[in-house]
């Protein structure tokens, strides 16, 4: 696996905080977040500069050389690609993998140039290598984007009945794949589908930009995925998947549905080291949508997401749900970063999903002008038909929270269960987050059990049983079920 690249968060302000709440620890904390994000501005502010010259660009200094990390090596001009920005690579691309597969596997390597195609398919024991800019660009015409059934733990598309349009680049039943490059870019073109969304004119669900399903082994590391037109990168029902070192970006408005990265019934798994700003959540944990989840039966287990920056001014930085009837355990989500965003953590479910959310850990989290920072809701109804089992009732259990700061937050918590999906064990530890909202209950519980350890700020809930730093009881929680929502969370 390659080096992780150290991250680091823009600085943090924290004089608005009451200077006694203060502690050396959290000071060192900020301090080095504050490093990391100076280095993730300049690093990303170079990239989006090269991503927005590159049908312009000329090139001062030879490429950096592309190694061979799997043999055989091939070009994609060796395949007659041309990367003007206008000439049709399609058949080039198919030719170039035709012949790895012929070989047992091999190394595809795209060169600097914009390379436009329509979708196309991988095969196993490939390296699809992106160099310094280099831009495979997705076609942005419907008509040549293949349509492909349904996902079976989905039963409809997830915008209309019936089929769906397919990835730009896609796999399945796949073993040891790997894109990675030099910082190399995809690119979906997704404003035509977005406006195309918005006014109604597609007929079907609209594709993401990078979609591997029923596969394994899999590594996806050092690239740029740009605009995709729907969810970004969507591993389905795979095992054994490492995303590493990646940057992924859509406009923080207007792009709907642009989800950065969606582990979907996905075993063994690493998100790390990455920098993701769209237009919807940065992660979305999910395993299938109602009565078809259920059936499908493959949860999302053994996950682990740390040292992420994320923005979702639409959305949250990591979510579970609200498709997750398959089920979503075994979670780790450490040394997250969501700065200017609408929410931070979300779980999301509603009666008729079944499955559960349990055995969930939240390390180390700093959130910076995030409106609501931790968000539990469970009436979240949106179901694909009128088939689904309304006493399908989903568990939500065992979810930790430690280490959770920063500033700038109007509601840090808001976990609203309900009378028939009650979240039960949440545990906060180490919690100190500057608000801007001066309202009395801006730590919102409904139908919620668990506990407080050691002080935190802002205040909690009463429903929170109340511990002291060495874990003695200091006060049983008192059932205070708030009707108090001022706005969506």
């Amino acid at each position: 696996m390659p080096d992780s690249l150290r991250f680091q968060t823009r600085r943090l302000d924290y004089k608005r905080l009451l200077p006694s709440l203060l502690s050396s620890h959290q000071t060192l904390l900020t301090v080095i977040w504050t490093a990391v994000f100076i280095l993730v501005v300049v690093w990303q502010t170079n990239a989006v500069d090269r991503l927005l010259t590159y049908h312009h660009r000329r090139f001062s200094q030879p490429p950096k050389p592309i190694p061979k990390l799997r043999h055989p090596v091939f070009n994609l001009t060796d395949f007659g690609a041309v990367g003007d920005g206008v000439s049709l690579n399609t058949k080039a691309f198919e030719r170039a993998i035709s012949e790895i597969h012929k070989r047992g596997g091999g190394q595809l390597n795209v060169g600097p140039g914009v390379w436009l195609t329509a979708p196309f398919n991988l095969t196993s024991h490939i390296t699809l290598f992106l160099a310094e800019n280099a831009v495979i660009l997705g076609i942005d015409d419907e008509n040549y984007w293949p349509l492909m059934p349904p996902l079976p733990s989905y039963g409809y598309g997830r915008e209309r009945r019936g089929p769906r349009y397919g990835s730009l680049i896609h796999g399945q039943n796949l073993k040891d794949v790997v894109i990675t490059g030099h910082n190399g870019t995809i690119d979906g073109q997704g404003k035509t589908w977005w406006e195309k969304y918005r006014k109604n004119l597609l007929n079907h669900t609209r594709g993401p930009l990078v979609q591997i399903m029923w596969s394994r082994d899999i590594v996806i590391s050092h690239i740029t995925l740009q605009d995709s037109p729907f969810w970004t990168l969507h591993p389905y029902d795979c095992q054994n998947v490492t995303i590493t070192n990646v940057t992924i970006l859509a406009p923080s408005s207007g792009a709907p549905n642009t989800d950065g990265i969606d582990p979907d019934s996905c075993d063994n798994m690493v998100i790390e080291d990455s920098y993701i700003s769209v237009g919807d959540d940065g992660v979305a944990i999910k395993s299938g949508w109602d009565q078809y989840g259920i059936a499908y039966g493959r949860p999302s287990t053994n996950i682990v997401i740390r040292n992420l920056i994320v923005r979702s001014m639409i959305s949250a930085g990591v979510s579970i749900g609200s498709e997750m009837s398959g089920g979503v355990s075994n979670i780790t989500v450490e040394n997250l970063l969501v700065w200017n965003s609408k929410r931070g953590i979300r779980i999301k479910t509603s009666a008729g999903r079944g499955g559960y959310v349990r055995h969930i850990a939240y390390q180390n989290l700093t959130l910076e002008n995030v409106r609501v920072g931790i968000v539990i809701k469970t009436d979240y109804n949106e179901h694909p038909d009128n088939g689904y089992d309304p006493n399908a009732l989903p568990v939500i259990e065992d979810i930790r929270f430690t280490g959770i700061h920063g500033q700038g937050i109007r509601i840090p918590v808001r976990i609203y269960g309900s009378r028939e999906i009650p979240v039960r064990n949440v545990t906060f530890r180490d919690m100190l987050v500057g608000i801007t909202y001066k309202k009395k209950h801006i730590f919102q519980c409904s139908y919620v059990q668990g506990r407080v350890i050691g002080k935190i700020f802002p205040v909690p809930c009463e429903n929170l049983d109340t511990y002291d730093d060495v874990g003695r009881l200091v006060r049983l929680g008192v059932s205070q079920n708030s009707s108090d929502t001022d706005y969506d969370a």
